[in-house]
């Protein structure tokens, strides 16, 4: 074959395997196989020598022609290529809308995290700041601030997990008022939310930890009539009903007087809460004059409301994370 033919040969051979590549990868190397340095192009240019002077501007013109059409067909068959990947991850991009949402189950709040909401929502709407305290805390400001000394018989009543050096997890937030009264003057009113820990057996209505709110209140003037008043108004936000209260004598070594509280839920009376009138020899302690100022306190546990609002029959179910039963809040 004359090179002429060869030429002609390849632009058909080459614009045929372009037409059929479907790929860019397979472009790329059909264009090195034909017009690259090494190509077969240059490979039968190669032969130019043995031609006649005549010959090879004609030949020559006729390599530009193929050259050309050749790389021709490569570029629209590359814009080709290209629009199709194009339009491929369009569609595979495309969001239907009117398809419907993945659906994934949302978090709830835990019904002790609701009780503690709904509590702190009270109080705050009656003009108390939210005060905490450390969970670790030492003798003096769990016992012994608060007219608890040494040997004190009302230790008893809490059985206490001694740490090292002196330490010990904290049997009540009592030890947030201590803390806080230290460091304001009166007037105050807080509310200390918290979790405590005693060394009880664990039952039905019983934890080793658990979580307690207890209230503050100290000014001037104020009387066990102002407490009552106080518990009274958040019993019946709390519980959303006019409940009979009543106020039972009870001993408490930082109150004085004490009292439990009874709410009448479900025609049975149900201890709620213990409260009192600080004790002077507390205020003495954070350097109060009680000459001057009198306080009021009021404390309770939050796993007995929350198993009392929601009906709860066994406090173990509030710590087993159990979805059955906290898909139910």
């Amino acid at each position: 074959m004359t090179i002429q033919e060869q030429l002609q040969e390849l632009n058909t051979v080459a614009i045929d395997a372009i037409a059929k590549s479907d790929r860019l990868d397979d472009l790329e190397q059909l264009r090195v196989k034909y017009l690259g340095k090494k190509g077969q192009v240059s490979q039968i240019l190669r032969g130019m020598g043995k031609l006649s002077p005549e010959e090879r501007p004609v030949v020559g013109s006729l390599a530009n022609v193929v050259k050309s059409e050749v790389q021709a067909s490569l570029e629209q068959r590359k814009q080709v290529l290209q629009q199709a990947e194009i339009t491929a991850q369009i569609q595979a991009e495309t969001i239907d809308v009117t398809m419907p949402g993945v659906n994934r189950p949302l978090g709830r709040v835990h019904p002790l995290n609701g009780v503690v909401d709904r509590v702190l929502d009270i109080f705050v709407g009656l003009g108390y700041t939210v005060a905490t305290g450390p969970q670790i805390e030492t003798d003096y400001y769990n016992f012994e601030a608060l007219n608890t000394p040494p040997d004190h018989p009302a230790r008893d009543m809490q059985d206490t997990f001694y740490l090292p050096g002196g330490h010990l997890l904290r049997t009540h937030t009592s030890s947030v008022q201590i803390r806080y009264m230290e460091n304001h003057e009166p007037p105050i009113r807080i509310i200390a939310p918290g979790r405590v820990y005693r060394r009880d057996t664990v039952d039905a209505t019983h934890s080793a930890v658990f979580n307690q709110v207890e209230i503050l209140a100290i000014d001037k003037g104020l009387k066990f009539t102002d407490l009552k008043g106080t518990i009274k108004e958040f019993l019946q936000r709390m519980f959303g009903d006019e409940l009979p209260v009543q106020f039972r004598t009870s001993y408490f070594p930082f109150t004085e007087p004490s009292a439990e509280v009874d709410v009448q839920w479900q025609g049975k009376w149900l201890e709620v809460m213990g409260c009192g009138m600080v004790d002077p020899n507390v205020l003495q302690a954070v350097g109060y004059d009680p000459e001057i100022y009198t306080g009021f306190a009021a404390g309770f546990g939050v796993e007995r409301f929350a198993m009392v609002l929601h009906q709860i029959d066994d406090i173990r179910r509030l710590y087993n994370s159990d979805l059955r039963f906290l898909n139910q809040f």
